[in-house]
């Protein structure tokens, strides 16, 4: 029993650790929940995209992905301009006169908030490094019939993260029922934003003499 739990509780804890650091997807779908706009589809698309990684990092895939370091080039420049544009974009809400309050303001179609949820997502290299190659090589490590385990506490991990984040975001609206919360807001993410971008085209510039070493 025990042997069975353990490799559950490694998936979860690690999964954990690695998905509650503050970053852009943490803190769009934050947003979306203090909005309560389509909550449910933002929270489904980040969890299950992040179980479907760490399958494919326990799979194998990260081994393949990290002979390929042109891929992650062309992530973290990708990654670097969606993350940019955010910012400016999130640093102009803050500036704007008739900033939102919560249950205001412009509403989003469906298919643009996941979209917007799947850049933050898939064009960000570090969720790939955490799930697949991170929680990769850690599932790898597992005995073949209990890394079933390890990947189901991971997911089961990231459901949960994302569903309290976002869902759990309503109870912090009476704070956001001021303009000035929002602008507050609006501002720290435009500021986190651009602080990952920046890091993503300093990683980027890093990889290129690699690159062009490797191929000379």
């Amino acid at each position: 029993m025990i042997d069975s739990v353990m490799p559950f509780l490694t998936g979860f804890l690690l999964s954990a650790a690695l998905i509650m650091a503050i970053g852009a997807q943490n803190l769009f779908v934050l947003r979306q929940g203090l909005k309560q706009e389509h909550v449910g589809p933002v929270v489904l698309l980040c969890a299950s995209a992040d179980a479907l990684l760490i399958i494919a990092g326990v799979a194998g895939v990260g081994t393949f992905l990290s002979a390929i370091p042109q891929l992650t080039t062309a992530l973290a420049l990708g990654g670097a301009a969606f993350l940019g544009w955010y910012g400016i974009k999130a640093l102009k809400r803050m500036m704007a006169p008739d900033a939102m309050i919560a249950g205001d303001g412009v509403s989003v179609t469906l298919g643009r908030a996941l979209a917007a949820t799947a850049g933050f997502t898939l064009l960000n290299p570090h969720v790939y490094l955490d799930t697949v190659l991170l929680m990769g090589t850690a599932g790898s490590a597992q005995p073949a019939a209990l890394r079933p385990l390890f990947v189901a506490g991971a997911a089961t991990a990231s459901f949960t993260w994302f569903a309290a984040l976002g869902y759990g975001a309503r109870f912090l609206k009476p704070v956001f029922a001021r303009p000035a919360a929002w602008r507050a807001l609006d501002a720290f993410v435009g500021v986190v934003m651009l602080g990952l971008a920046a890091s993503l085209v300093v990683r980027a510039m890093a990889l290129g003499p690699g690159l062009s070493a490797a191929m000379t």
